[in-house]
């Protein structure tokens, strides 16, 4: 098992419980290939350094989990047609 960490940054234009949504959305996309989820880093409503769709803020997550290395490729694959998720990247988190 390896660790990755899944950044997600959530439009700002919706409801809180829709947010909440997209990101239990993204755990059970982690679970449901295998990964455990280790921690939850909600960094709230932060400055985007560009515009994104015309918003020029949005709420980040990030979610670190173990997992196989073949659960982020089927990860990133379904968070990239989900709604509301404007941008997204998992990475492998190197034991220091």
């Amino acid at each position: 098992m390896n660790k990755y960490e899944l950044a997600v940054v959530v439009s700002a234009n919706i409801e809180d419980e829709e947010r909440a949504a997209v990101v239990d959305k993204c755990k059970a996309l982690i679970e449901r290939f295998g990964g455990a989820i280790t921690e939850v880093d909600d960094w709230g409503k932060k400055r985007l350094a560009y515009e994104i769709q015309k918003m020029k803020e949005a709420f980040y997550y990030f979610i670190k989990f173990d997992a196989e290395s073949t659960a982020p490729a089927e990860i990133e694959s379904r968070v990239r047609i989900m709604d509301n998720v404007i941008r997204y990247l998992v990475v492998r988190q190197d034991e220091a």
